[in-house]
């Protein structure tokens, strides 16, 4: 009795352990080679609030993380707020959290269809905008989180 007691412990104790290193090893798909967290932020409203508060969100982040050193930051940008990041009508605030985040090394991307679909060239839009890996977002934003970034969408 005391055997299957004892045996019944050591593989309850093997199968923790077995769980705990299983998802160890699938929380560091959300690190990088050099331990920074990924993240990926999405922003594809019209609304100039919710623009602004993710940038300060971005910038929060990088503070919370230790420095902007200690994250990787994707910012994906589609849709509709193309329009907020024109370089004619952008929004003074925004202008300047999104000025923020780039100081310190993000480089947001702009959605390639929605630029051809709005009639907008990266060049009118605020510097510092690259396009998209992938010509779509959303294939972008798939494929950043197949990769292992966090997905946060304010």
């Amino acid at each position: 009795m005391k055997y299957k007691t004892i045996s019944s412990l050591v593989f309850a104790a093997l199968f923790c352990l077995v769980s705990i290193t299983s998802n160890a090893e699938a929380g560091n798909n959300h690190r990088d080679e050099n331990g920074r967290i990924k993240v990926l932020y999405h922003i594809d409203g019209s609304d100039v609030g919710v623009a602004k508060y993710a940038m300060a969100l971005i910038n929060k982040h990088m503070e919370a993380e230790g420095g902007p050193d200690k994250i990787d930051i994707k910012v994906v940008v589609h849709g509709p707020a193309l329009k907020l990041f024109d370089k004619e009508t952008v929004d003074p605030v925004l202008k300047k959290k999104l000025a923020m985040i780039i100081d310190k090394g993000v480089q947001p991307e702009m959605c390639q269809v929605s630029m051809k679909l709005f009639n907008k060239p990266l060049d009118s839009l605020s510097p510092g905008f690259i396009p998209t890996e992938h010509p779509v977002a959303v294939k972008r934003i798939a494929d950043l989180q197949e990769q292992g970034y966090l997905y946060i969408k304010p």
